[in-house]
């Protein structure tokens, strides 16, 4: 009896060390994911800004938009990461505020590479919150997990910083928004 008694207790921590396992595993992976979705959302926040600076300097839209933009768009891509959400909420809103009318957009398709600028615009803005979305769900699956008490006790996350959602508001112009393939 002492035997099939070690034998229990063996194949109880073993199965133990493989639940755990497969949980640290699990956790890994999600710190991963969030790794490549904060690097595609780095990506497309830089992709609108350089963007926006495109357009701002081009000379296609009046002298005010165009300080605006390029100035919001600028402290976008210098931001520091503390303050980061606060400067990409603040081009969110330099876009709607010039681009708040279809007119605006008309006029940057009217002169020539308008067309491609509007649409790569458009493209870049609609792709910011889709990013986001990723981003802050992959941060969301990490943080449940590693709320559980096990992982806590356990420290399985081992020195891994606590996750944080990229929060701003990426709201895009609704004349931009309205116009997906031109």
């Amino acid at each position: 009896m002492t035997v099939t008694l070690i034998v229990w207790i063996v194949l109880a921590l073993i199965a133990i060390g493989v639940y755990l396992s497969w949980t640290a595993g699990r956790l890994d992976r999600l710190h991963s994911r969030i790794d490549a979705a904060r690097a595609a959302l780095d990506a497309q926040l830089l992709r609108r800004a350089s963007v926006t600076q495109e357009l701002a300097t081009s000379g296609v839209l009046d002298p005010a938009a165009s300080i605006v933009l390029y100035e919001a768009a600028h402290a976008a891509r210098q931001a520091e990461e503390d303050h980061r959400e606060v400067a990409e909420s603040e081009l969110s809103a330099a876009l709607r505020a010039v681009f708040g009318e279809p007119a605006q957009v008309d006029a940057v398709k009217e002169i020539p590479g308008g067309v491609e600028a509007a649409t790569e615009l458009a493209a870049a803005v609609r792709r910011v919150p889709m990013a986001r979305r990723f981003h802050n769900d992959a941060v969301r699956a990490a943080r449940a997990l590693r709320r559980h008490r096990t992982v806590r006790l356990l420290r399985l996350a081992g020195h891994a910083p606590f996750p944080l959602a990229f929060e701003m508001d990426d709201a895009p112009p609704v004349a931009l928004a309205d116009r997906p393939g031109t």
